[in-house]
């Protein structure tokens, strides 16, 4: 009789290593939750999964990825950068970390102030507090998006960028406000948190100014649950917005090395995308295209059935119709009050309208609201950036009736959301009930 020896340590790390692989796919069926997918199935995805250990560990960080196929956020700012004709692109967690990201690569802080629409969400003013700036407050116009004449009034010789920012997919006017930054050697970041997609005159939005900021947030037109997109063509940006991106450095080729270029390294924070979030966006991406294209065929169509039908309202104009992403259709009362009465009446005929401005309701993307700004509030009693000594100007004068003229338009809007999905007879039947409403 012949005796084996079995080598005990190798079976227990063997065994282990099995047992780790089973239980990293607990991970992804807690995943298969968030889909809603019919109890059975997901049974049966479990079972398989048991059945089916991954054969190497999982990689969720964003940087060191052992496989480079396994890299879903570096083949998401490949992808991105090549679809939006952006030779750089940076993926981040939010849509507002790409804001302040921007800021701080272009250079934007303390003693600077920074123009931003009075139609926008908070983040977009916030942002330029976070990075010690000033925010100076801008009327919109009846495209929703920022004025450029009130852009022009709003320069001071402290006036260090401009935030123009496509509201609802609606794209700003870019020839204005790109000859404007021009003319006082202004920095623009576009902030294209609705609009991803969207074009001005055949030029993807996010591309023109000297960074492009994208929001991946659950009810953007790209969803990843959260998450974000850095734009420029500026490799100095680009290092720079890497190293405000990730503090730790993991970026660079030798991360303990030394500085490559003046202004590259510097204290940062993480705004770091997972590659789970990585994975979701890209998976997102693919499916851009089709999502755009059926919103602007319906509300093209929606539109032509509307136009000349109704009443004394009338269609908001639009900088680029061919580069409106058209989640929404908007009308224009010829004054407040009626806007709310039609609102409520097609509402009880079941179309999908609603309004922007209410009084009773405090919506963080009307200025009015923003008391943080309004008010100077800021996390400690200092006061800064209100009260930074390298700001040698003026303080703008903030008050909730600054902006009268973003106030009066959104105050006779009334909002038609788009579906993708509607039907021709659907658009029709859609199309009745708006003119019969607006002509009662």
């Amino acid at each position: 009789m012949v005796l084996q020896f079995i080598d005990i340590s190798n079976l227990v790390s063997t065994l282990k290593e099995y047992l780790i692989m089973k239980i990293l796919n607990e991970e992804l069926k807690e995943i298969l939750d968030l889909w809603n997918i019919k109890p059975e199935i997901k049974k049966k995805i479990s079972r398989m999964l048991d059945e089916n250990p991954p054969e190497k560990p999982v990689h969720l960080f964003r940087y060191y990825c052992p496989e480079e196929k396994n890299d879903k956020v570096s083949r998401l700012e490949k992808v991105f950068a090549r679809k939006f004709g952006s030779k750089y692109a940076l993926a981040v967690n939010s849509g507002t970390s790409a804001l302040i990201t921007s800021l701080v690569a272009c250079g934007v802080g303390p003693g600077d102030e920074v123009i931003v629409p009075a139609y926008t969400f908070f983040a977009s003013a916030s942002a330029v507090v976070v990075a010690k700036a000033i925010p100076v407050i801008a009327e919109i116009d009846e495209t929703l998006t920022i004025d450029p004449s009130d852009i022009e009034k709003k320069i001071t010789p402290r006036t260090r960028a401009i935030i123009p920012v496509h509201m609802r997919g609606l794209p700003c006017n870019m020839d204005s406000i790109m000859k404007i930054a021009k003319k006082h050697r202004l920095s623009v970041i576009e902030d294209t948190a609705q609009a991803a997609g969207g074009t001005f005159r055949g030029k993807k939005l996010g591309t023109f100014g000297d960074t492009g900021c994208f929001s991946f947030d659950a009810y953007k037109i790209i969803a990843s649950g959260e998450g974000g997109m850095v734009t420029t063509d500026s490799e100095k940006i680009y290092v720079r917005a890497q190293s405000w991106h990730d503090t730790a450095a993991c970026w660079r080729p030798n991360r303990y090395e030394r500085e490559r270029m003046q202004g590259e390294l510097f204290c940062g924070e993480n705004y770091r995308l997972s590659q789970v979030q990585g994975a979701i966006a890209l998976a997102q991406m693919k499916k851009l295209d089709g999502y755009l294209s059926r919103l602007r065929k319906n509300k093209k169509m929606l539109s032509e059935y509307l136009e000349g039908r109704i009443g004394n309202f009338s269609l908001s104009p639009v900088h680029d119709a061919k580069g409106d992403c058209s989640t929404g259709l908007i009308l224009l009362a010829p004054e407040g009050r009626e806007a709310k009465d039609k609102i409520a009446r097609m509402k009880k005929k079941g179309i999908p309208a609603g309004g922007i401005y209410d009084q009773t309701v405090r919506d963080w993307h009307i200025y009015k609201f923003w008391e943080h700004i309004l008010q100077k509030k800021t996390p400690t009693e200092e006061g800064c950036p209100f009260t930074c000594p390298y700001y040698r100007g003026k303080l703008p004068v903030y008050s909730q009736d600054m902006c009268p003229e973003t106030l009066g338009i959104l105050d006779r809007v009334i909002n038609i959301a788009i579906n993708e999905d509607w039907t021709k007879s659907e658009i029709k039947t859609l199309a009745k009930k708006i003119t019969e409403t607006a002509s009662d």
